[in-house]
């Protein structure tokens, strides 16, 4: 919890006398008040929608649908919202929106009791939520910029325009530019825009690109009517934020970046992430986005690797998408890798990855030895390679793999 947000909260509730929490528009938990009283805490007067906030940092969707039922998104004052044990709500709620110009930001949310605030208190704790409104307009506005800056980073043309792009993310992360981050991507995305940055804890941009060339084969085919820009699009978080939260890192753990990943997975519905190696600085973000790109297509292409995959786990993978469609092509290889021949491709490859042992691969296939024996050889007849040299394997291997991206 960032202390300026949680200092305004622990004012709320000094004011009101009760408890308080703040989320933010998508009831993402911000803030939390204390519980205070002597002797034991009675659990049995919790309530169980406040705890879950707590516990999971936000609220179902089904208790949102009911709250904003109340008309919390439009109201410009206290909404008093009563119990309704059948929606999971045992308790009463005091809901202040927080607003900024006019545009709803957050809520902040106090149990109901009895005798309830007057209405002085509820006007200064208005007050409060206005200065709030105000602290989360600020945080977005920046949570722009960067994400402005970002992007320009990672689509800039090399030499002077990638480092004056640098350059601007540097300044718009201010003090957070040389801390640790890593690059998540995840695709294909299939909105026009990247959820909002407060959606990701610890985010400090969220951006939607196309698909370099070559990549459609691990990201889907164009969405409809995408008009002159027709190639997928994947969404790029870059975390950067002395916040913990999913987007960040800390050095020597991946976690958060996995967790990022995970929830933009949920977010689109894409079978794969991936997540580029954690750097300390601004200097190798553009080479970040390409491992973060390049392991998510190989999770796409080698499930085992996935959903969430590390470039530093790719192992050849680290190669293989670093080539080009034309440079994975072979003619040798290009025979087996028609849809006729799909079976026989399948028994080459399970054979190679098992380092050539014919037991395991007859085993991993499912099929008698003599069946794998007559299968190879007609991989040697339709490529020309012979399986007993190592050169020839090592191009077989490398354009079975490269034909899975």
């Amino acid at each position: 919890m960032r202390s300026d947000y949680q200092d305004l909260v622990d004012e709320i509730s000094e004011l009101l006398g009760a408890p308080a929490t703040l989320e933010n528009r998508d009831f993402e938990l911000i803030a939390f008040g204390s519980h205070e009283g002597g002797g034991d805490l009675d659990t049995t007067a919790l309530d169980p929608v406040r705890t879950r906030s707590i516990l999971t940092r936000r609220s179902t969707a089904q208790v949102r649908a009911w709250f904003e039922a109340y008309g919390i998104a439009r109201a410009t004052g206290p909404v008093h919202i009563p119990a309704s044990p059948e929606a999971g709500v045992l308790r009463g709620r005091i809901c202040l929106p927080v607003r900024h110009r006019g545009i709803v930001r957050g809520y902040v949310w106090l149990l109901d009791t009895d005798p309830r605030p007057s209405s002085e208190q509820l006007d200064a704790a208005m007050a409060v939520t206005a200065r709030i409104g105000t602290l989360m307009a600020d945080d977005a506005s920046a949570g722009e910029d960067v994400t402005r800056e970002f992007r320009a980073v990672l689509t800039a043309a090399p030499g002077w325009q990638h480092d004056q792009a640098h350059a601007a993310l540097r300044a718009a992360l201010g003090s957070e530019a040389d801390r640790l981050h890593a690059v998540v991507c995840v695709g294909p995305w299939p909105f026009d825009e990247p959820p909002g940055v407060g959606r990701l804890p610890g985010a400090a941009a969220l951006c939607v690109l196309p698909a370099p060339p070559g990549s459609e084969a691990a990201f889907g085919r164009p969405r409809p009517g995408a008009g002159p820009r027709d190639e997928p699009d994947s969404p790029a978080p870059a975390p950067a934020s002395r916040r913990p939260g999913p987007a960040g890192v800390t050095p020597g753990a991946l976690g958060p970046a996995e967790t990022a990943a995970e929830r933009l997975r949920a977010l689109s519905g894409a079978a794969a992430a991936g997540v580029g190696t954690p750097r300390t600085g601004m200097a190798q973000t553009a080479r970040a986005w390409r491992e973060a790109l390049a392991a998510a297509r190989a999770a796409h292409a080698e499930p085992r690797l996935g959903p969430v995959a590390h470039w530093s786990a790719l192992g050849p993978y680290r190669l293989l998408t670093a080539l080009s469609a034309p440079t994975a092509a072979d003619p040798a290889t290009a025979p087996l890798l028609t849809g006729a021949h799909r079976e026989l491709a399948r028994t080459a490859e399970t054979y190679l990855d098992h380092a050539g042992q014919a037991g395991r691969t007859a085993a991993a296939l499912g099929v008698h030895r003599q069946t794998l024996y007559y299968r190879l050889s007609r991989v040697e007849q339709l490529t020309g390679l012979d399986l007993d040299d190592g050169e020839d394997r090592l191009l077989l291997h490398m354009a079975l793999k490269a034909a899975r991206l």
